[in-house]
């Protein structure tokens, strides 16, 4: 009797055991090549749309499903343009802006992005065969998964006090006393597994906490005018840096005033473009385009009947969304003109945008990860012209030319790159 349930016991916890560890080993796979996308390359890919780089729906197709070839142009899209005829053609198609290398990812992880790429879903329609235009939303399972680990928790306890009278059982028919068993909420065991979980539960909460303290991603505060970037640098395809000309030239982007705005609207005095591309704020209320370049009139104090200015102009208080500590250096045209770095790589899908909001963390560990794996664009670039060991070694092949020179090999993680 006693050896029987042992055994069927020991099987019983050995069986939740596994299911335990497949569900959760499922669970971390499937995410784990939509993490590694969105960490690499979702700066300058769109599932659904031609962005800086091309849509993703049905790129797997597009390389003939050969998984090796795929794996070769990411970890180094220069060198497998060479010897594939594809390659070269996306090379061509999307100069002078050139992928970046993922040399760092192993097989495994780019293994899981282009399973990733092979299941994104067709894009949704609005019901007449015309798509949305909207990503398709993935569910959020987070609560299921805390549900199911608190259950599989109560199992493994009920369990465990099953066990506890099992033994209690045995004992008492071979003639071993052994006292009554301890409750589960007095047993001293239990109530330290218990306080030592909340204290590692509770110190990674606090320790996630502090990290975040600053960090503003996804903050889009509403603008006193509703200005989509999806309409001006998007559909009407104006360059960022005709409003944002700083970032090519000093340290800081700048926010254009009233007159760089008014160079257009003068003669833009309506929004005629509702018919095709609708305007929605994030609770999903319709805008009316034309009103909001009345209130741009309104700053400039120009009256749109007799086309002259008839006040005097006040500058429009637009909310700061993308802010840094005072600790830290950061020089636009450092990045832009020198390093040849898209406007995407930070700010996101910045042509897909309505009002802005803050796409990427800014963080420390974020910048440091960028530098180590951003290669540094030495060709045709007089900036880097002083580096004349790298170019040295690059031309005696003491450099592998195919992984590149990264932002890390010419001081770009010493401190004070960054802060002075």
């Amino acid at each position: 009797m006693n050896y029987h349930h042992r055994r069927k016991l020991h099987k019983a916890k050995f069986l939740l055991l596994l299911t335990a560890t497949l569900f959760i080993g499922q669970v971390t796979f499937a995410q784990d090549g939509k993490t590694v996308f969105q960490t690499n390359c979702s700066s300058c890919h769109n599932p659904y749309k031609k962005s800086t780089g091309p849509a993703l729906l049905g790129a797997y197709d597009r390389w003939g499903g050969n998984e090796a070839n795929m794996k070769a142009w990411i970890k180094n899209p220069t060198a497998f343009a060479e010897k594939d005829d594809y390659a070269k053609k996306l090379l061509a198609e999307y100069s002078p802006t050139v992928m970046t290398a993922f040399s760092n990812l192993s097989d495994a992880e780019i293994a899981a992005v282009i399973k990733y790429i092979k299941e994104i879903p067709p894009q949704p329609t609005d019901g007449g065969g015309k798509t949305t235009g909207e990503p398709v939303k993935e569910q959020d399972n987070t609560l299921l998964f805390g549900v199911l680990t608190l259950i599989l928790a109560v199992i493994g306890l009920i369990l465990l006090q099953v066990n506890a009278n099992l033994k209690k059982l045995t004992d008492d028919k071979e003639g071993i006393d052994r006292g009554e068993p301890i409750p589960f909420y007095r047993n001293k065991t239990y109530l330290a597994t218990a306080i030592i979980g909340l204290f590692v539960v509770g110190g990674y909460l606090t320790v996630q906490g502090a990290i975040g303290l600053g960090r503003n991603k996804d903050y889009q505060p509403e603008q006193p005018i509703y200005y989509s970037h999806k309409v001006h640098a998007g559909i009407n395809q104006i360059n960022c840096l005709y409003c944002h000309g700083g970032a090519q030239e000093g340290k800081h982007a700048n926010i254009p005033s009233v007159n760089v705005c008014m160079n257009c609207h003068m003669q833009i005095n309506e929004y005629t473009g509702a018919s095709k591309e609708k305007l929605y704020r994030e609770d999903g209320s319709e805008v009316n385009g034309t009103a909001e370049i009345q209130k741009l009139y309104k700053y400039a104090g120009w009256d749109a009947t007799s086309r002259k200015y008839t006040g005097e102009g006040k500058p429009i208080e637009w909310i700061k969304i993308h802010n840094l500590p005072d600790h830290v250096y950061f020089n636009h045209s450092q990045h832009i003109k020198a390093g040849k770095v898209q406007c995407q790589t930070c700010h996101g899908e910045i042509t897909n945008m309505g009002e802005v909001k803050q796409f990427a963390e800014l963080s420390m560990g974020w910048c440091v990860n960028c530098h180590r794996e951003t290669q540094v664009q030495f060709k045709e670039n007089g900036f880097y012209s002083i580096y004349e060991k790298f170019h040295k070694d690059l031309k005696d092949g003491k450099l592998d030319s195919t992984k590149g020179i990264t932002v890390e090999k010419i001081g770009g993680t010493e401190c004070q790159k960054c802060h002075y």
